[in-house]
């Protein structure tokens, strides 16, 4: 379970100090992520930008690799979304990795049908 209050504030200010070759990637994924619904919370969470929607965590950014950035989804409910971007085989996380603007777009109805998938599955609890 995540911090239910949203701490954007905390995001900014990391976003500001990150030192990243793709840091604008990460802040368009970001902006992406929080556009969806004004419910999800924002936190940083191993030393990167987390989201979570009613306490339930949904994505977690890991920016330690300069050439993609990699999100990890770890929800319970991940493990039943049909994709053919997530990877992994995990009971309850799955992985999904973007290296540039273009393939965020190309990407984006996906990221933005995964994470309201998740959302609902919080709903439905």
């Amino acid at each position: 379970m995540s911090n239910s209050a949203n701490q954007s504030e905390a995001v900014d200010a990391y976003m500001a100090r990150l030192d990243y070759p793709l840091k604008a990637e990460a802040e368009a994924i970001r902006q992406t992520i929080m556009g969806i619904n004004p419910a999800i919370a924002e936190q940083v969470k191993w030393n990167a930008p987390s989201f979570s929607y009613k306490g339930a965590y949904l994505v977690t950014f890991n920016l330690r690799n300069p050439k993609r950035i990699l999100l990890v989804f770890h929800h319970p409910a991940i493990a039943r979304i049909p994709s053919d971007w997530l990877e992994g085989d995990y009971p309850a996380r799955r992985l999904a990795y973007l290296r540039s603007i273009d393939e965020l777009q190309a990407r984006k109805d996906e990221l933005i049908r995964i994470i309201q998938h998740l959302m609902t599955s919080e709903d439905e609890k």
